[in-house]
């Protein structure tokens, strides 16, 4: 753990910041009160030290951890344009210790402010923290990490997914690793299929500007479930240390493919319809302030994905994401392979056992084909239930504890940013092609009507 890390939050005065980190500091600090951190603020809008102060102290109250704010209860504001590198080079001449910079901005403006970095003169150790989208396609993020570079080394930049942060998501490496009744068939010759969704009853929620340009496919599972797939399917690593644990996930990245090779049938897209979702009434997205209904935006997104190595081939990884669905659902799914044999005088059905971990509340399910209560002789199905936990930290908790303690672990390396482009930029063609449907689903549904349904 470092003895001294100043954090400064480019972007400061904007929603990311007083709704997800600064909550998630409040948490860090108030579990880990030895942690030494200073915190900054530097952003665009014409703030004053006290008016900061009363955002991290409403930020860490709203959480709970309203007497963490005394370990920070110093930090300092500046006004500036972190797209200028002499703004960016003041803000860097003034902290202790090693610094850690989260760029809390859109896509284009970190891109704009990485930019500016390259004729700036920047302390040693610094580490630099970006959000998704990382890049619009392959070719973007190829020039991006080009450009990062040229400011500091690899395991100093950290793109974030806090997926990865996810208790669950870790979950898996304990169940799959520690346990001698998953290790040997978590395979092909024992999968049948893989399912990772996040669908969400939310609707849009004002996020036009950004989400009508990336829609489902690019902010959820380009971003996100691509990671979680790739944790799930890895070859065991040496360690869970930052090198081995991101070479084993990257592997999966580069095997990966598009179902037999047809972006147009392993794809499909929808958006929603005015509908009830949740206990609330949505409009048509179409309908949503600031949507361009040229665009064709997708609210919901699914492809099929094969992993072509010598554990996974075959085996289809179904990724799906959508809003102002009937239920939030974010679960990854194994569907394990029937037995090859069921003995004579056993009666009933025999499918095979399902592996289900919720991703939110934390849980394990493991559906196994049993005796009968009744008639020893007939099967039938049971359900073995396992409470994993919260977690100690929150997803961004886990995020920013990386980030403080330089422990690149649970970011993504740039191969593997770029990896995940590779995948889907594929699919992207085929929608912008029109080689794929735009569905369309009533706001609160389980999704467009004769879509298979997923295990």
């Amino acid at each position: 753990m470092s003895a001294q890390t100043t954090l400064l939050i480019l972007g400061a005065s904007g929603d990311l910041t007083s709704r997800l980190l600064l909550p998630a500091l409040g948490q860090l600090l108030a579990r880990e009160p030895q942690r030494s951190v200073r915190l900054r603020g530097a952003g665009i809008d014409d703030w004053d030290d006290e008016r900061w102060r009363q955002t991290v102290r409403a930020s860490f109250e709203s959480a709970g951890f309203a007497d963490a704010f005394d370990a920070v209860a110093d930090t300092t504001y500046a006004r500036a344009d972190i797209t200028d590198a002499k703004d960016l080079e003041r803000l860097l001449a003034d902290h202790d210790g090693r610094i850690a910079l989260y760029f809390a901005v859109p896509p284009a403006v970190a891109k704009a402010a990485c930019e500016a970095l390259v004729g700036v003169d920047i302390p040693e150790g610094t580490v630099l923290a970006l959000e998704k989208p990382f890049g619009v396609d392959q070719a973007s993020a190829h020039a991006l990490n080009s450009t990062l570079a040229r400011l500091v080394p690899e395991e100093q930049v950290f793109r974030i997914d806090h997926f990865l942060g996810r208790s669950t998501t870790l979950n898996l490496l304990g169940v799959r690793f520690a346990n001698r009744v998953f290790a040997p068939v978590w395979r092909a010759q024992d999968v049948a299929s893989v399912v990772i969704r996040y669908d969400e009853t939310l609707g849009l929620e004002g996020r036009a500007g950004y989400y009508d340009r990336a829609g489902a496919l690019v902010d959820m599972i380009q971003s996100h479930l691509l990671q979680v797939m790739a944790v799930l399917a890895m070859e065991p690593p040496a360690t869970l240390h930052e090198r081995d644990f991101r070479d084993a996930t990257a592997a999966v990245l580069r095997a990966t493919r598009v179902w037999g090779d047809d972006p147009a049938k392993a794809s499909r897209r929808a958006r929603y319809t005015a509908g009830r979702a949740g206990n609330r009434e949505l409009p048509a997205y179409t309908d949503e302030p600031g949507v361009d209904p040229s665009l064709g935006t997708e609210t919901l997104a699914e492809v099929t994905c094969e992993v072509r190595n010598e554990r996974w081939k075959g085996v289809p990884f179904t990724l799906r994401s959508g809003k102002a669905l009937a239920g939030k659902d974010g679960e990854v799914v194994v569907t394990f392979r029937p037995v090859n044999h069921v003995p004579e005088g056993l009666t009933g059905a025999a499918p095979g056992s399902v592996l289900r971990f919720s991703l939110g509340p934390d849980r394990m399910e493991l559906e196994l084909n049993v005796n009968g209560g009744d008639d020893p002789f007939e099967l039938e199905r049971a359900l073995l239930e396992a409470d994993l936990g919260e977690g100690a930290l929150k997803a961004y908790g886990e995020v920013l504890s990386g980030i403080l303690d330089a422990d690149a672990t649970l970011a993504v390396r740039g191969d593997a940013a770029e990896e995940s482009w590779r995948i889907v930029d594929p699919v992207l063609a085929a929608w912008r092609a029109g080689d794929v449907p735009l569905d369309e689903y009533p706001a609160g549904s389980p999704g467009p009507a004769g879509w298979p349904v997923l295990p």
